[in-house]
């Protein structure tokens, strides 16, 4: 970690001689991928002042055309600036950038290869995490499960960055655009930066209910059935106001 931080550091700082940066850093960024990355840091930003995040824990991903930009692994996200953008192919072969992509680079692109994801947020959420911990679904607490696509399955630990990993997120995600991670915390995705935080914001937010309710001695939460759950995805289809 401390070896990978000084190489990033050594990346961001041109000295005497050292090439131009358009030269190091392969391609220029377009002006909506650089727009995009706006977007992007401020998104990594909001899950740290949201407490979904602790240090560099956690990664944010958006994809713009068969570009994927992606927090850099190890850099604490006050400190990423424009310069810093990242980006993979759908392979995973860096394009933009020297900064090291996330460790949790599989789990992104397979979300990508698999879905017509738009934006990944990936966090340790303290009760998502307390939760994946407990049982193999989120139980129905509350109807917002809809927001997701349905009950929230858990996937089975696997070591972070590894292609199992992926591969059980990826079945935890089947139908679904939300899931916890076993012993290691939330992933969802979304058409838009906004859209994959809020479902990571409502998915804390389920579980830390769903953990209050059920800390009560001798008391057991009421929960929905599958049938309401899909009533309410049926109303929240409309919900909001039409353009």
């Amino acid at each position: 970690m401390a070896e990978q931080r000084r190489e990033q550091g050594d990346a961001r700082d041109s000295g005497d001689g050292a090439p131009g940066v358009a030269e190091r850093r392969g391609r220029r960024a377009v002006p909506e991928e650089a727009r995009a990355w706006e977007a992007l840091v401020t998104t990594a930003r909001r899950t740290v002042a949201d407490g979904l995040v602790v240090g560099t824990s956690g990664n944010v991903s958006v994809r713009v055309g068969d570009t994927v930009l992606v927090t850099p692994s190890g850099v604490p996200y006050d400190r990423l600036a424009p310069d810093d953008l990242t980006g993979v192919d759908l392979t995973g072969r860096q394009v933009l950038g020297v900064l090291v992509p996330t460790s949790e680079l599989p789990m992104h692109l397979a979300v990508y290869r698999g879905t017509d994801a738009g934006a990944v947020v990936h966090t340790h959420a303290v009760h998502a995490t307390a939760v994946s911990t407990l049982v193999t679904e989120l139980p129905r607490v509350h109807y917002m499960a809809a927001a997701l696509g349905g009950p929230v399955r858990v996937a089975p630990y696997a070591t972070y960055g590894t292609q199992e990993l992926a591969e059980n997120m990826l079945q935890a995600l089947a139908d679904r655009t939300g899931c916890l991670l076993q012993n290691h915390g939330t992933l969802t995705y979304g058409a838009t930066l906004d859209q994959a935080f809020d479902r990571t914001a409502q998915l804390e937010w389920m579980c830390r209910l769903w953990l209050t309710a059920s800390s009560l001695p001798g008391r057991n939460p009421t929960l929905l059935t599958e049938e309401q759950v899909a009533q309410a995805g049926e109303r929240l289809r409309g919900y909001g106001q039409r353009p």
